[in-house]
């Protein structure tokens, strides 16, 4: 409902997003809950953005769970990209480099292309 309070107070630049939630899960920071993407998608008019460099934690799991965000339904994503992560300030472990994020961009095109969408304006 805080979307709703932020909407009813006028400003209508909201969207959502999922960045993972905690569980015991030991091996990623977040336990990236793929099924809120279409649920939100159900629930909400708002768009849903995805996070899965936070929900995840790790660089190399950031492309995999991007696809499955993209196939879920998300709107958009939310990546980090730095040209030397590992002198990152903050979020190295999951930062992608520049060369991986290009990478990672054109993998998404025959995903999104596969459930009737596309990459890109």
């Amino acid at each position: 409902m805080s979307a709703e309070y932020i909407l009813s107070g006028g400003n209508m630049q909201v969207m959502l997003c999922e960045r993972g939630i905690r569980t015991f899960e030991t091996v990623t920071r977040n336990t990236f809950d793929i099924n809120a993407v279409p649920v939100l998608k159900q629930l909400s008019h708002l768009p849903v953005v995805a996070d899965p460099a936070h929900g995840t934690g790790q660089w190399d799991l950031v492309s995999a769970i991007s696809k499955a965000s993209i196939a879920a339904g998300a709107d958009a994503l939310m990546v980090e990209v730095h040209p030397e992560p590992g002198r990152a300030w903050s979020d190295g472990a999951q930062s992608l480099t520049l060369d991986r994020f290009a990478e990672m961009m054109a993998e998404l095109k025959p995903v999104a292309a596969a459930v009737g969408r596309t990459i890109g304006g």
